[in-house]
């Protein structure tokens, strides 16, 4: 079983959308990509930092999906990362109404010895020192490092996020923040200087409209399935992510053409996380309901020309 380092906020959410409101919920960046990547066959661990107001049977619930929790620093007293948003009607853009760092303003991550050699380290969206200290901890260079960003580390830390990117291999964030860090409007020659700073393949997150896939001059482009209902889209770019990265370490194939199959099985996991608040949907997801909706993605693309 190959092995899988994910570094990732454990976290309170508090959402707010046309469908509802809910208290303080499971939420984070780690928790969402550790869910994800629990629906397939890998060693994973969580590198995170909560407070002790975090419940263990979150805790529990994460160790439940198969993941070690040893990187999890549980600071005493002390408070865990909280955020708290409202979503527009149309789900594509929302308020930050609260973010409280707590715990994580001063988190230092520590990689468990056992999962210093991991094939695959996952980058969840922090601050790009905190990502190359993990990197720094490896006990030799991981076969992938995938890294996920966001505009505000390019509004605040972008001359340390360039020596993240100048490490890793894959890095996934979305068109608007792909514009931004390239300068360029258009997404292939976006997509195209962001891997001269390093990576060689860029993933570009359309949200409702699917991903992109990059590497030098070959593209792939995965549809976001359609659906009937969507109440909550919090943590669907995590979940994308996790499964994503669970694929890709379950199979060890990091060709291009397996890529593409990650995709799909991140962009499937997606559409099940922004079905119900938080992380209620991936808690509670069954393997058939998963290989279900994967035939929905193939069929949604498969066609025949007669020319």
């Amino acid at each position: 079983m190959h092995k899988l380092v994910i570094v990732g906020t454990c976290a309170f959410d508090e959402i707010e959308s046309p469908f509802g409101k809910t208290g303080k919920i499971l939420g984070g960046a780690g928790t969402f990509i550790g869910l994800a990547a629990s629906n397939f066959d890998v060693d994973q661990a969580i590198v995170s930092v909560v407070g002790s107001d975090f419940p263990e049977e979150y805790i529990d619930l994460l160790k439940s999906r198969g993941i070690n929790m040893e990187g999890l620093e549980v600071v005493k007293d002390g408070k865990t990362f909280f955020w708290k948003g409202r979503y527009h009607n149309d789900l594509n853009s929302r308020d930050t109404l609260i973010t409280e760092l707590n715990t994580l303003a001063d988190f230092n991550p520590i990689v468990p010895e056992a999962y210093k050699d991991a094939e695959i380290v996952m980058l969840g969206n922090l601050h790009p020192l905190v990502q190359l200290s993990v990197l720094d901890q490896m006990n030799k260079k991981p076969k992938l490092a995938i890294l996920d960003t966001m505009n505000f580390w390019m509004d605040s830390a972008l001359e340390d996020l360039k020596k993240v990117i100048a490490k890793v291999d894959v890095i996934t964030i979305n068109d608007e923040e792909a514009r931004q860090l390239s300068g360029e409007y258009s997404l292939v020659t976006a997509a195209q200087k962001i891997s001269a700073m390093g990576p060689r393949f860029v993933v570009i997150k359309k949200g409702e409209l699917g991903a992109l896939l990059f590497e030098d001059d070959k593209v792939f482009f995965a549809p976001a399935l359609p659906l009937e209902e969507v109440f909550d889209p919090t943590g669907a770019g995590d979940t994308f992510a996790g499964g994503f990265a669970g694929y890709l370490t379950s199979t060890g194939d990091l060709s291009f053409e397996n890529m593409k199959r990650a995709i799909i099985h991140g962009s499937n996991l997606a559409s099940f996380c922004v079905e119900k608040f938080g992380t209620e949907r991936m808690q509670n997801l069954k393997p058939e309901e998963i290989e279900k909706r994967l035939l929905k993605f193939k069929a949604l693309t498969q066609f025949n020309l007669d020319l």
